[in-house]
């Protein structure tokens, strides 16, 4: 094939939805890609390199270590005629659970019963390979949405960091990169329905003292998703600051975040309920207490229970 033109790296990362930096990061260390190139020393890709390229992709999605995935991509292309692939699974075997010495320094966290593309989210973020941890996170976002992306990907990753904290106080690098990464992605989610989003306005704030705002990003972008949009106040919020921007905005719906009881203290509170008729102060996170919350206030307890209240407030049930 050292006739064909070929597809440029930057050709190739388009139609992979990934960087051209993390394809030559796979050539360099895996030896899958481009085998040739051109006179002005330029890789070309030919058809066949851009299907091994995607079989591996696609392995690394369900979980499957990229070294590992690189492997079986290359073993499938020079496998003879009618031999089982390499990324198949014998026996019953399962592709995400690498044998020992694999995947991230041999690292693992305890993720039970977690989905493949969870593990392999995982192994990326003990890696700090912030490239492919974005690419997972993006593709669970167009191909599940922000609620089950949330619940069934990064929750138990970011449960499972914080897990291995606690009990070595390890990972605090890959929780923070991890972060940032979902922070990043979540960020590119805009209310896209047609015509202009509803623009009562929804503001979403951690209690003072709190710093997990990852929960408000969370909500905001499933509300983009339904053409609602919402601003975001942040961590650790002061009370009259907050008081301030519902006088000034007169919302339809506030949203407190709480992770610990230490921040989620309803005595503290003070009026914040909206004016606006049907308008909502809504509690969220595990740190508010379940019972003596201030009148008035509703307790949502997961990103759905969370959703479902701000559009009510907006009169859209």
């Amino acid at each position: 094939m050292a006739h064909e033109v070929g597809f440029s790296v930057g050709t190739v990362a388009r139609r992979l939805g990934i960087a051209p930096s993390t394809l030559r990061t796979w050539n360099r260390r895996y030896g899958i890609g481009a085998q040739e190139l051109s006179p002005g020393r330029h890789r070309r890709y030919t058809a066949d390199d851009i299907v091994r390229l995607e079989h591996m992709q696609k392995l690394i999605l369900r979980g499957v270590a990229p070294g590992d995935a690189a492997r079986a991509a290359l073993a499938d292309a020079a496998a003879p005629a009618g031999a089982p692939p390499a990324g198949a699974n014998p026996a019953g075997a399962n592709p995400a659970r690498p044998g020992p010495g694999h995947g991230a320094g041999g690292q693992r966290l305890a993720l039970p019963g977690a989905s493949a593309v969870a593990r392999g989210l995982a192994r990326a973020a003990l890696a700090l390979d912030d490239t492919l941890m974005g690419e997972i996170i993006r593709a669970a976002l167009d191909r599940d949405g922000v609620i089950r992306t949330w619940e069934d990907l990064l929750v138990p990753v970011l449960t499972g960091i914080g897990a291995r904290y606690e009990h070595s106080g390890e990972c605090v690098e890959a929780e923070h990169l991890l972060s940032a990464v979902i922070l990043a992605a979540l960020a590119g989610i805009r209310p896209a329905q047609p015509g202009r989003p509803d623009h009562r306005a929804v503001l979403l704030a951690c209690a003072p003292g709190d710093q997990h705002s990852l929960p408000l990003y969370a909500l905001a972008a499933a509300l983009a998703e339904r053409g609602v949009g919402a601003r975001v106040l942040g961590a650790d919020l002061p009370y009259r600051s907050l008081a301030a921007a519902v006088r000034r905005t007169g919302p339809a719906a506030v949203f407190l975040w709480s992770q610990v009881p230490a921040s989620g203290n309803a005595r503290a509170l003070p009026d914040l309920q909206p004016r606006r008729p049907g308008a909502r102060l809504v509690l969220g996170g595990p740190g508010w207490p379940r019972t003596a919350l201030p009148e008035g206030a509703r307790l949502a307890e997961t990103l759905p229970g969370a959703v479902a209240e701000v559009l009510a407030a907006l009169g859209r049930n």
